[in-house]
């Protein structure tokens, strides 16, 4: 039974609304917002404490403290803490509210930073009691305005002790095999840690029945998707997609026709294709994404093509016109963008089946968005799309087949693991006539290098992109914004050339406008943010320089580098920052996209290479995959084990819950 907010002490309808904007909404996620850090509460050593170190003490006030009023805006309580017959200076900023109840001979906890040469503690903390016998851990939570982490923890101790402990996720001879602790030991001593050990080891329990619970929902989509025999029934006309494929403008790599003759494999079989498409940037996913729509196209049913910016949608749209210009197969654009009278025009349309492609944005999983008979879902960039969005695009046909493209390459490995339930595709090789895009690493003040070497480019009739990690400035001046570099190349270049900006912030129709002059060569200079990291295709851009690289990790800069190079002309990646890193020249040395990664997710962790995937959607509210990468293996090797023992026993109600945790996913239920 669930606990609602409603039912734990101290929670009222304000601090409800406080606690559901932290995605809090019951009594079992309030239990799983786990802390992000501890504060360990024990008194400093005086006799070996640093110049400017931390410091704890508890002690007695020696006299009567003192306001001192240094401006209008800055105040400060000036006294004395006698801690074991050693005096103490205590300065503390801005909390005149609390003079009243600092009084001579109170007892009291001062913690801050110690000033040595002045035997001052700044203090940053007073508690007006005395510290515990022994070490105590405090944990730390995320708070919003209105809510403290104390309080947090407050409501917490309060569900802990009403008893209200979920069921435990883990099967009870997988607990006994590690000895783990039972599931109501974890929570409470990760939230109320008796000490260090025993928070260990609630945090390895949490964290593996997390990853437990992640394998089992990837194998079982896998096992439900291998058991199905309702998937589309196809009659594929292989001559037909040989001629298609002969007629494309150009020759398929050795790795394109290894895909296409995978998926169309998947395409002939009984089962539902759930298929991840990979490949580095310039690999040519696109057309293979095309070729699946032809082959989808030919036995008569309709695909849909997501993508997750307009500005995608839009190329993809423009390509697949050129593409499937001499077939008689109809396509339409949905966007947020798309007027209410088009858009009516095209639900009515799809509902009917005179649409036999649509390509679009989110806009495609909308409640009045119906089908009369989607057969193929393609979403690009996967991965940017949370799994309930996935699902509810899959679920508006029948039994689609899915195909789901990234180009941020994830090592084989990691891949096998984290995208178990999918087969995969990888297509590492770049199409016939590409050049490597040479990349330089410069610092800040070799800008005068940089400016010369992007004069060469727009000289030769070329565009160059010029990407900032912020729209506007910020209290910090050493980050290069778009603002601040429009500024910078208009002064350079503004007489000469023609510069325009693009970011998140801009409507739609703005953005359409912008990469449109871009596009057609109205445009010479394009400063944009990380909002032309996928899939803008402009051939004739040929440099495009990174400031603060180094705020970016490598498969973004990776992502970035690959709007050059996209024809036969040689184009160049220019990274600025202010200092050299040795990960910055690793792009220098190599244009492989899975080195890359691999490099990235050793180095800097799983974020850019499995944005939403990894997200509290899948319950991986403590664990991390990358820095629990092989705690996770060993769950996938346990739950390749209990998958049989969960479909064969007879003795299923002791599985319950774990059963309940399966049925939630893809609508299952």
């Amino acid at each position: 039974m669930m606990l609602e907010l409603d039912d734990i002490d101290g929670i009222g309808p304000k601090t409800k609304d406080l606690l559901k904007k932290l995605k809090i909404n019951n009594g079992l996620e309030l239990l799983k917002f786990y802390p992000y850090r501890y504060d360990i509460i024990r008194r400093s050593d005086l006799q070996h404490l640093m110049d400017g170190s931390k410091i704890i003490v508890d002690g007695i006030i020696d006299g009567q403290p003192a306001i001192i009023y240094i401006n209008k805006s800055l105040r400060k309580i000036i006294f004395r803490i006698n801690v074991k017959q050693t005096i103490l200076n205590v300065t503390l900023y801005n909390r005149i509210h609390m003079y009243q109840d600092l009084k001579c001979g109170k007892a009291i906890t001062v913690i801050g930073k110690y000033n040595k040469i002045k035997n001052t503690i700044i203090a940053s903390e007073i508690r007006f009691s005395l510290l515990p016998p022994n070490t105590k851990i405090e944990p730390v939570y995320y708070t919003t305005a209105g809510l403290s982490s104390k309080q947090i923890g407050k409501f917490i101790n309060n569900v802990l002790y009403s008893r209200y402990i979920p069921d435990s996720l883990l099967p009870k001879y997988i607990e006994e095999k590690y000895h783990f602790l039972s599931i109501s030991d974890a929570l409470f001593n990760v939230h109320i840690p008796k000490d260090i050990l025993n928070l260990q080891k609630a945090r390895q329990r949490i964290k593996y029945e997390e990853l437990f619970i992640y394998m089992l929902k990837v194998r079982y989509l896998k096992y439900k998707i291998e058991e199905s025999t309702s998937a589309i029934a196809r009659t594929i006309d292989d001559k037909k997609i040989t001629k298609f494929i002969e007629n494309l403008p150009f020759k398929l790599t050795l790795d394109q026709e290894v895909a296409v003759k995978a998926i169309i494999s998947d395409l002939k079989t009984n089962k539902r294709m759930n298929r991840l498409l990979q490949g580095d940037v310039g690999s040519g996913k696109t057309i293979i994404a095309f070729i699946t729509i032809y082959v989808n196209y030919l036995s008569k049913y309709q695909s849909a093509l997501m993508a997750p910016t307009e500005i995608l949608a839009l190329q993809h749209y423009n390509e697949a016109k050129k593409i499937f210009s001499n077939y008689e197969l109809s396509i339409a654009l949905l966007t947020s963008s798309t007027t209410a009278k088009e858009k009516e025009a095209i639900y009515n349309d799809l509902a009917k089946g005179k649409i036999d492609l649509v390509i679009g944005t989110q806009a495609l999983i909308q409640e009045n968005v119906h089908y009369k008979n989607l057969g193929l879902v393609i979403t690009d960039e996967q991965h940017r799309f949370g799994v309930n969005q996935r699902n509810n695009l899959k679920n508006k046909g029948t039994f689609p087949d899915v195909l789901s493209m990234s180009a941020t390459p994830i090592p084989r490995t990691y891949a096998l693991t984290i995208y178990g339930d999918m087969d995969i595709s990888s297509l590492k090789m770049k199409p016939e006539g590409r050049k490597e895009v040479k990349t330089c690493f410069k610092k800040e003040k070799e800008i005068i290098d940089v400016l010369k070497m992007m004069k060469r480019e727009l000289d030769k009739k070329h565009q160059v992109y010029v990407v900032a990690p912020m729209v506007e400035d910020s209290e910090n001046s050493e980050i290069e914004s778009i603002n601040s570099l429009k500024m910078k190349m208009h002064k350079a270049f503004g007489k000469i050339f023609n510069i325009d900006i693009i970011h998140g912030k801009l409507d739609n129709k703005e953005k359409k406008t912008i990469m449109n002059n871009f596009s057609s060569g109205k445009i010479d200079i394009l400063i944009s943010t990380t909002v032309i990291e996928v899939g803008v295709n402009v051939p004739n851009a040929t440099m495009i320089v990174v400031f603060n690289a180094n705020m970016f990790g490598l498969s973004t800069l990776h992502q970035l580098r690959g709007r050059v190079g996209r024809s036969d002309i040689q184009s160049y990646c220019i990274l600025v920052a202010k200092e050299s890193e040795e990960r910055l020249h690793i792009l220098e040395k190599t244009t492989d996209g899975f080195e890359i990664s691999d490099y990235d997710f050793q180095n800097r962790g799983e974020g850019d290479l499995f944005g939403i995937r990894q997200s509290g959607e899948l319950g991986l509210n403590m664990a991390n995959i990358k820095k629990d990468f092989k705690m996770l293996q060993k769950a996938k090797e346990d739950v390749d084990d209990f998958i049989d023992i969960l479909f064969t026993s007879n003795e299923n109600d002791q599985y319950s819950s774990i059963m309940n945790e399966l049925r939630k996913i893809e609508n299952l239920d």
